[in-house]
């Protein structure tokens, strides 16, 4: 039986699965191959890290396709003096993601063992410029700050407006919205304080972040 070729199937991924995609960008490209995602992978699903899906982690949650990663990556094209609001931890792979093209990432979770996992990963790998924090972020977090880059790694029916509020002028954020059958990678960047630039960047689909599922809807015959 062949042993399994980990640099391989990375390479695979990048330039089989991911710069197809139009993913062109060199800093985005090299830090995926820099990036260990096969770490940040449960051990049971570890010859899948490279695979073009959304791979379970726990608590009916999963990571994001590489494709997708990609793609988020490159529309945000954070710069290296950008400070990043992350919602969502989950592996700690794109927190990772950001953490090498960003100043810093500040990640929130509401799984308490997710936190603990990625940071745990993180310290591996000697990225040390990520806060990380258990809770439950749906609906804002940390108001008091700003950022140039905000990330909601799950869906919402609705981009919350504290996030928008939360964006330095000329940040983004990436959200992907809308309903069960029908999801769109969404971009909005902060052209001034009171004008905000929207763009739909492609369709996708993913499980909704915790809390922001949508409610039931009940009839009456």
């Amino acid at each position: 039986m062949m042993a399994f070729d980990t640099e391989r199937a990375r390479f695979n991924m990048v330039e089989q699965q991911i710069r197809p995609w139009d993913v062109l960008d060199k800093r985005v490209l090299d830090t995926l191959f820099k990036i260990p995602r096969e770490q940040f992978v449960p051990a049971e699903q570890r010859q899948f890290a490279f695979s073009d899906t959304a791979l379970p982690i726990g608590h009916g949650e999963t990571m994001l396709p590489p494709v997708v990663e990609g793609r988020i990556l490159q529309s945000l094209a954070v710069a290296p003096n950008e400070r990043v609001l992350e919602i969502g931890t989950g592996s700690g792979f794109f927190t990772a993601c950001l953490a090498h093209l960003g100043q810093s990432v500040h990640s929130v979770d509401i799984h308490p063992d997710f936190t603990q996992s990625a940071a745990e990963k993180l310290a591996e790998l000697n990225i040390d410029r990520v806060v990380l924090e258990t809770g439950d972020a749906v609906n804002g977090w940390a108001s008091n700050e700003r950022f140039d880059v905000i990330v909601l790694t799950g869906a919402v029916q609705r981009i919350p407006e504290s996030y928008r509020q939360q964006l330095n002028v000329g940040g983004r954020l990436f959200a992907i919205v809308g309903s069960e059958q029908n999801m769109s990678g969404i971009m909005i960047t902060r052209q001034a304080n009171d004008q905000f630039d929207t763009q739909n960047l492609f369709e996708t689909h993913t499980r909704y972040l915790k809390g922001a599922e949508p409610k039931p809807q009940f009839s009456f015959a």
